[in-house]
C-alpha cells in the first residue's frame, strides 16, 4: 500500500484529506509540523509527502529544503500545499526543493494527478520535473 505523509497542522485540513486519500486507497501518516515531518519521512519512509508550506517549529519550505538536502530522503517526491495561488509562490515552493505544487482549497482529483505523476516517476526511478 502507498503511505503518503501529510504534514498539515489544521486540524479540519488534515482530517479532511486524509479521510478522502485513505478512501482512495492510500495509508496516510500524519505530522503537525515541519520538524515532525522531517523526522517522520526519516523514519516510516513514506512514498509521497504532502507538505503544507505554514507550518509551525519548522515552515514547508524549510522542512522541503532539509529532506531535499539529506541523501536519504532526497528521492521522496514532496507536494507543496499552500493557499498562496500566486505564481511567485509555485516558484519559491519548486525553489526549495518541492516536486510539484497544488493550492487550498484542495481540488482532489487534481491533487490526485500530481500524486499519481509522482509517484509513477519514483517508480521508473525519476521523479518528473515539474511543468
Amino acid at each position: 500500500m502507498t503511505k503518503i505523509l501529510l504534514v498539515e497542522d489544521n486540524e479540519m485540513n488534515r482530517d479532511m484529506l486524509s479521510r478522502r486519500l485513505e478512501r482512495k486507497g492510500f495509508q496516510v501518516l500524519l505530522a503537525v509540523d515541519g520538524a515532525a515531518g522531517v523526522e517522520m519521512v526519516g523514519s516510516h519512509e513514506p512514498d509521497l509527502v504532502l507538505m503544507d508550506m505554514s507550518l509551525p517549529v519548522l515552515d514547508g519550505w524549510e522542512a522541503t529544503r532539509r529532506l531535499k538536502a539529506d541523501p536519504a530522503t532526497r528521492h521522496v517526491p514532496v507536494i507543496a500545499l499552500t493557499a498562496h495561488a500566486m505564481s511567485s509562490d509555485r516558484g519559491k515552493a519548486l525553489e526549495a526543493g518541492c516536486d510539484d505544487y497544488d493550492t487550498k482549497p484542495i481540488d482532489l482529483p487534481r491533487l490526485l494527478a500530481k500524486v499519481e505523476a509522482l509517484l509513477a516517476g519514483a517508480a521508473r526511478g525519476a521523479v518528473p520535473a515539474a511543468p
